[in-house]
């Protein structure tokens, strides 16, 4: 997000409790993992700099943008314990000075955190009230990992849950200045803006559980293809393309833990919360019924190579992946299971420890699988053919949960093809809607 500030023009002033990662900014280094991040760092080093004295941050500034973690609680909730201790030192700086300043929290929170927990910490340490000596808006980033930057220059819309007129009109006013696409601001109240934020990544979820239930539901219909139902639900405008795949789970650090949030709200407000229970456990279940759904056989020491252990493409982060609780479900059941990642591999071994190995090259991944499964739908593996699956092997089964290999290179001999979403034995499918409709037709006779 600085990086990105400052290539649109703006000096920004970065502070840190991570000394290294003040370091590296200072450096023209990036201290964290992000596709394009390192070259935009460097080529703006001139107006990015950063601190690890907060004072001078907020003295030296405008606008304080505050993007701390917000870890889960046990309830499901949302633990404002960094954002406190940000809020406060930001009030202590404020005490000293004069002009106008607008703080905005990008942290995600539950609706009221804001207003009701972290403004009076706030105005104690300032010894100032807001709107009259500062402004407070809530902002949210609404970003993807491995997509970030594009993501801050060309957002659908701009979030921005404002304190009064004056808050908002200052954070609008910068995006104006930020964005690429012109996108527009959708103003409102801070509340309104907390749950608006959560809403949307819980809103996406309920799609992605509606897709891969659809998904379970094509495999077992004669021709059965989600790709061709999604598609043309898709064509509707009500309903949309996107998110509506049908493959594994999500994961990550936000979707899960804000559709569960979004669910403890509800509860606590009084508010029915099964839409939202029901799409945490639909996501929950798909692992534990992928072997008995796809019809596998898993014996001891069956060698299963799992490629992609990131939550998503063009991430190293394997946070709650589907793919790493997969593998670690096969390495339960007795498989060997062998996994590689393009970018993930160093978290998924500090992940999995030993219960999985995971290798260095996707070659050395399959070379020996039984069972070779395709997790994500990273580009590395989208132009994989028979050689690179079956190598010498007599057969060898591949299960394509993203459908992203070409169906053609997949007739070799060598390969039984199993993927997601469609349809692999039409026969079997079509006796069970006879069952049913022949069924229905003896009883209303």
């Amino acid at each position: 997000m600085a990086a990105v500030i400052a290539s649109r023009g703006h000096l920004v002033m970065g502070f840190d409790v991570n000394d290294r990662a003040v370091e590296a900014i200072n450096q023209g280094r990036t201290p964290v993992a992000e596709t394009g991040l390192a070259e935009l760092i460097r080529a703006n080093s001139e107006r990015l700099q950063a601190t690890s004295n907060l004072a001078e941050a907020v003295l030296r500034s405008d606008v304080t943008f505050v993007v701390v973690p917000t870890p889960s609680d046990a309830n499901g909730g949302f633990s404002l314990q960094h954002a406190a201790v940000a809020f406060e030192g930001i009030g202590r700086a404020l005490a000293g000075k004069s002009e106008y300043h607008l703080i905005v929290l990008t942290s995600t929170v539950l609706p009221g955190a804001t207003r009701f927990g972290l403004l009076p910490i706030l105005e104690a340490a300032a010894g100032k009230r807001c709107g009259d000596d500062f402004g407070l808006c809530y902002g949210p980033e609404l970003i993807a990992l491995g997509s970030v930057i594009q993501d801050l220059l060309n957002p659908d819309f701009k979030l921005v849950g404002q304190f009064d007129q004056r808050s908002g009109d200052g954070l609008e006013a910068l995006y104006g200045s930020i964005l690429v696409n012109g996108a527009p601001c959708s103003r409102m109240t801070i509340e309104n803006a907390e749950l608006t934020k959560i809403a949307l990544n819980s809103y996406v979820t309920t799609k992605i559980s509606f897709a891969n239930m659809l998904a379970e539901l094509c495999e077992r219909i004669p021709g059965g293809d989600i790709d061709v139902v999604s598609g043309a639900l898709g064509r509707d405008a009500r309903i949309g393309r996107r998110y509506l795949t049908g493959a594994l789970g999500y994961g990550g650090p936000c979707f899960p833990r804000d559709n569960h949030a979004l669910s403890f709200l509800a509860r606590e407000l009084g508010v029915n919360a099964h839409l939202a229970e029901a799409t945490e456990a639909v996501n929950d279940a798909i692992v534990g019924q992928i072997v008995e759904r796809l019809g596998l056989e898993i014996d001891s020491g069956t060698r299963v190579a799992i490629l992609g252990l990131a939550y998503k493409p063009g991430t190293p982060v394997v946070e709650a992946s589907q793919a790493v609780s997969l593998a670690r479900a096969l390495a339960a059941a007795g498989a060997e299971v062998v996994a590689f990642d393009p970018l993930g591999g160093d978290e998924a071994r500090r992940e999995l420890g030993s219960e999985v190995l995971v290798v260095d090259t996707l070659h050395e991944c399959v070379s020996d699988a039984e069972i070779i499964m395709i997790t994500s739908p990273d580009p590395a593996f989208q132009g994989l053919g028979a050689e690179d699956l079956a190598a010498d092997k007599t057969t060898v089964i591949v299960v394509d949960f993203w459908r992203i290999l070409d169906p053609e290179a997949m007739t070799d001999r060598r390969i039984e093809y199993r993927a997601v979403g469609k349809s692999v034995n039409d026969g079997a499918n079509s006796d069970r809607l006879l069952a049913l409709w022949g069924l229905s037709f003896a009883e209303s006779s």
